[in-house]
């Protein structure tokens, strides 16, 4: 396995391989503690069922890309206002993590050229967005809470994702309309992730920080369950274009569904078999269900995973 990705801090050594216990008090362990029952809500809510059952609308993918769009352009931004906070600097890697810009490819895939003209921020977004900015402009220390809960999410997921997506929705082989889940400067995600937690878990926080930076991550958690249940309300407009391509035992996924984090999170936290091989059977028969997911769920799929490494 590879161990390195061209870091862009070139004074930092590329990947450490720390081995030391994770303790109770380490900024990744609470937050994973603490947003253990928002993310459970978020899962459970009828949005994501609904995507679980198989059901699909190609525009709510698109409007999916544009809320990720906007979400990211602003994290982004704030990110690049206080790059060298110390707070957040250690936690620095446009080259390796920044999303807007491939977002920005996705749009153009699916809208066009002039794609700019033709999308706008919705509400929902809105509120997510200005709460970035907020929190950019008045507590850069919140940032954190921000990026870990998106960025891991997109590297744990993505790649399985991101195949799903192309096969349910026909994308070409070569990553049009999915550049949001390539991240091309990482060479191991695991390796990366585990980078990632240990500069955080190293940052000089006090108790009470860390206790609003884990507040902060609900709220991001509640932002995103707002931007679905917007998407849910659209979905109700739109006609169903549903597409059922199919997927065989042996597809994307190498014939072992377990390989979707999001999946395995279920089995784990269910326990119930009846449950498990329904939501297999329901995942293999309509892997369109999994593309809006495959979009917005990046993250959360993510945040699952935490809770089996």
């Amino acid at each position: 396995m590879e161990t390195s990705t061209g870091i862009s801090q070139g004074s930092n050594p590329p990947y450490e391989d720390k081995d030391a216990t994770l303790s109770p008090e380490d900024l990744s362990e609470m937050l994973a503690a603490g947003t253990k029952e928002v993310h459970e809500k978020a899962e459970n809510t009828q949005f994501v069922k609904d995507f679980l059952r198989g059901r699909i609308k190609r525009e709510l993918f698109k409007l999916g890309s544009v809320a990720l769009y906007h979400t990211y352009t602003a994290m982004e931004e704030e990110i690049e206002r206080n790059k060298d906070h110390p707070h957040f600097a250690p936690l620095y890697f446009p080259a390796e993590l920044h999303r807007h810009q491939a977002l920005a490819c996705d749009l153009e895939y699916f809208y066009g050229p002039n794609w700019q003209s033709q999308v706008t921020c919705s509400q929902a977004t809105q509120r997510y967005v200005d709460r970035i900015h907020q929190v950019g402009r008045e507590d850069p220390v919140l940032l954190v809470a921000h990026a870990y809960t998106r960025y891991m999410g997109d590297l744990s997921g993505g790649q399985v994702l991101r195949k799903v997506a192309q096969r349910a929705l026909k994308l070409p082989p070569t990553g049009e309309g999915v550049k949001f889940y390539q991240f091309d400067a990482i060479h191991s995600a695991k390796a990366f992730k585990q980078l990632y937690r240990s500069r955080m878990n190293e940052l000089d926080l006090d108790m009470d920080t860390k206790k609003r930076l884990v507040e902060e991550a609900v709220k991001a958690f509640q932002f995103n369950m707002e931007v679905f249940e917007e998407l849910e309300e659209v979905g109700k407009t739109i006609q169903d274009d549903l597409l059922d391509a199919g997927m065989p035992v042996h597809g994307t996924l190498g014939g072992d569904i377990s390989k979707c984090p999001y999946y395995a999170a279920k089995m784990a936290a269910s326990g119930g078999t009846a449950y498990v091989g329904q939501l297999a059977m329901a995942v293999l028969r309509h892997p369109t269900g999994q593309v809006l997911f495959a979009t917005w769920f990046a993250a959360l799929a993510g945040l699952a995973a935490w809770y089996l490494m």
